[in-house]
């Protein structure tokens, strides 16, 4: 188990937070001070080799947050710390700092004479002197070298006194060419003024958590700018989260646009030397607003005033690695720390942020209509389970099913082909949803069933047909397809489940003239990927975009009117009790992508279920319908929000050996609730994890149920304690508050 040491230093008082290079064994390590030890210390306690800054790079309030955020999610205040800071700050024996030389000027020359008299005949230095002064006094070597000026003129610049050599920062900003959204903003809407003003006060008086329910297009990010402004004017800062990488660009279009060079931007796809600028920016106030994914909410943003979580119900704010902390609520508590006004947006709130309003840890605020009046698109339903029948006479019985129906199921409807056909008659543009990537879902033998699979995890392995291989999609192996039966040998092989390379294909072939894009992860591995691609879309160059989950998060395009959702069932099935919830909250947010601009939208849902009430609510844009039915399902057998879950998974590389291991965790479990009398906590299990090998290594899990936080806690800290990682091959995991039981 992870946990905090003691060591001497000489120097004098560290303040809290301050990085200090220590010895840890043979090695040299970076680490932070947690605060002063009592007593006289131990003779075997080490000194520090040197303290690495000048003032905490963790301070006060962060430094608060990461012991709370490690009490809470069972980690290390060490291991929350590394996750808050920029990579580099983590190794002495690196510069984070990008520096480039420069030659400035020392000296004035103001007359002709005085000029003359310096350089005598050295004409070049004199045109080096008159071309740095005309440039403002300082000018990069490199760009004076390309000016034809050689390092011999510079050289003389120095001797003759009047420049010398300097070492400039450079801030790297990847963001610092995107063009600004223009125009004006439009008046705020009735609601929109009435949505802001408790907000103004909260934000002078203490702060306060709102959740901000808005239907998509009522214009939730013109109430978080206007709420910006308001924090900027009284001299706070400010954290704007966003779920998907995706969407920054087009954010900080918006931001820059009404707050100029004030917006830095944090996320994972930067490089860490431009994480780390943004984040040096940050902490020293050169700007005042941090935008980004989940760990911008660490941004070292000084007096914060506000944070903003945009799209809050998205599983993406959860992290998948310790500490396996989720945004959302970190947002909460960072916020209530600085006192500043904390905003959770979504036109689909997560079930416990609902349930939370309804107990009044929350104010509900709501935009319950669309900018301008503008209609909600209308939503219809083509039911998969009733092909159409082709070639019987009428009056005939129709031909009997296929044994399997969904092998005679139109990837393209007939009323979703028809719908893109007017729209690219009437240059509109489509959004096709397909939440599966891949071209075929697996690859089976028609003769004797057999699915090929992954070597290292229990999963079928996807057909990627562009790079003509079998990836899975969990350890990233990947192998040639196959050509027969490596069971039967037979070559009757059969490509089968689609993907969004499939459906591109398709779609391709039934509309030739068509300019489609797909984005989905195999497309947006680049840097500037997603950019790319939306800025096509957003410039008209695009007719269908298809994707999958990232394309129906938060995109604003005026030009969209219908939206298609190739098949609504994907992941509606799954082992999970958040899977209905997740289907509704993707169909209502991929709907509103349609029918933003002055055109009314439609939206076109392909599904073999209509009768599941997460696809009748979405038909309806009926959030407060599916909440209440949803909300009553969960209470038996009970989950989340009614009560609180931690899922305890055990993994190793023997089968035998997890399976003894998740039994004598449980045997523990059940020990501990009687010793310390915890009464309120209930354990389910231990039984194999729904995938039950990934990587190599068995898992099993057990749940942890329980309505009192404070137990369940404690529970998870003992269990932390005593079992920290696991014991030889055998690692254990503790994730509170999961996102998702596979």
């Amino acid at each position: 188990m992870a946990r905090s040491f003691t060591y001497r230093h000489h120097g004098g008082a560290v303040e809290p937070g301050t990085r200090v290079e220590v010895p840890f064994g043979p090695r040299r390590l970076v680490g932070w001070v947690l605060g002063t030890a009592q007593g006289e210390p131990d003779a075997r306690v080490r000194d520090v080799l040197r303290v690495l800054e000048e003032r905490p790079s963790a301070g006060p309030d962060l430094l608060r947050l990461a012991r709370w955020i490690a009490d809470y999610y069972v980690s290390s205040v060490g291991l929350v710390l590394r996750a808050a800071l920029p990579n580099p700050m983590t190794d002495a024996g690196r510069n984070p700092v990008k520096t480039r030389r420069i030659l400035r000027l020392t000296r004035e020359l103001p007359s002709l004479t005085l000029r003359e008299e310096v350089f005598g005949r050295a004409a070049r230095q004199r045109e080096c002197f008159e071309f740095i002064e005309a440039a403002g006094g300082a000018v990069a070597v490199q760009q004076l070298g390309e000016q034809g000026f050689s390092y011999s003129v510079l050289n003389g610049l120095v001797e003759r006194g009047v420049a010398v050599f300097d070492d400039e920062v450079v801030d790297r900003d990847p963001f610092a060419d995107i063009p600004a959204e223009e125009g004006p903003l439009p008046p705020l809407t009735p609601d929109q003024q009435s949505t802001l003003a408790p907000l103004r006060t909260a934000a002078g008086a203490g702060g306060g958590t709102f959740l901000l329910r808005g239907v998509t297009g009522s214009g939730k990010t013109r109430v978080y700018i206007e709420l910006l402004r308001e924090v900027l004017h009284a001299g706070r800062g400010a954290i704007v989260l966003v779920p998907e990488i995706a969407l920054t660009p087009q954010t900080v279009a918006r931001f820059r646009a009404r707050f100029g060079d004030d917006v830095a931007v944090l996320h994972s796809a930067l490089s860490e030397g431009e994480r780390y600028d943004a984040w040096r920016m940050l902490r020293d106030g050169e700007r005042r607003i941090a935008v980004g994914a989940r760990s911008a909410i660490f941004a070292p943003v000084r007096d914060l005033g506000a944070v903003i979580v945009d799209e809050e119900h998205e599983g993406s704010y959860k992290q998948g690695e310790a500490p396996r902390y989720h945004a959302r609520e970190v947002a909460i508590v960072r916020a209530r720390i600085a006192g500043a006004v904390c905003v959770l947006g979504s036109a689909t709130p997560a079930l416990e942020s609902w349930a939370n309003v309804q107990k009044g840890k929350y104010t509900l605020l709501e935009l319950p209509i669309r900018v301008e009046g503008r209609p909600l698109p209308a939503v219809r339903v083509v039911d998969l389970r009733r092909p159409k029948d082709e070639g019987a006479p009428a009056g005939l019985p129709a031909a009997p099913r296929p044994a399997d129906p969904a092998a005679k199921r139109p990837v393209l409807s007939e009323p979703l082909e028809e719908a893109i056909h007017a729209r690219l008659g009437r240059g509109e543009q489509t959004i096709l949803l397909l939440n599966r990537r891949g071209y075929a879902s697996f690859v089976q033998c028609r003769d004797c069933g057999h699915v090929w699979q992954c070597g290292r995890c229990n999963v079928s392995l996807t057909y990627h047909r562009t790079r003509r291989r079998l990836i899975c999609h969990y350890c990233f192996h990947e192998e040639a397809p196959p050509s027969r039966c490596t069971e039967c040998g037979s070559e009757m092989l059969s490509f089968r489940g689609l993907g969004t390379e499939q459906v591109e294909r398709i779609v391709a072939e039934t509309f030739p003239a068509a300019r489609i894009a797909r984005m989905d992860v195999d497309t947006t591995s680049g840097k500037w990927a997603h950019h790319e691609i939306l800025g096509r879309v957003e410039r008209r160059e695009v007719d269908i975009l298809l994707g999958t989950q990232m394309i129906a998060k938060g995109l604003d395009f005026p030009n969209v009117t219908l939206v298609g959702v190739i098949n609504a069932d994907v992941g509606m099935n799954l082992p999970d009790f958040r899977a209905g919830e997740r289907t509704f909250q993707l169909l209502t947010q991929v709907a509103g992508r349609a029918g933003r601009g002055g055109t009314a939208g439609e939206v076109l849902i392909q599904t073999a279920m209509p009768g599941s009430y997460a696809i009748r609510s979405a038909l309806d844009h009926d959030y407060l319908g599916f909440a209440r039915r949803e909300l009553e399902e969960r209470r038996e057998p009970e989950y989340p929000p009614h009560t609180r879950l931690a899922n305890v998974v055990i993994s190793g590389t023997a089968e035998e050996q997890v399976q003894e291991a998740a039994e004598g965790l449980a045997a523990w479990v059940r020990a501990a609730l009687r010793e310390h009398t915890l009464d309120a906590v209930a354990l389910l299990g231990p039984a194999p994890c729904a995938i039950d090998r990934i990587r190599d290594r068995w898992r099993w899990h057990l749940l942890l149920r329980s309505r009192s936080a404070r137990q369940l806690g404690a529970l998870c800290r003992a269990l932390y304690r005593d079992y920290g990682t696991g014991t030889g091959s055998i690692r254990v995991i503790v994730d509170r508050d999961p996102v998702a039981l596979l």
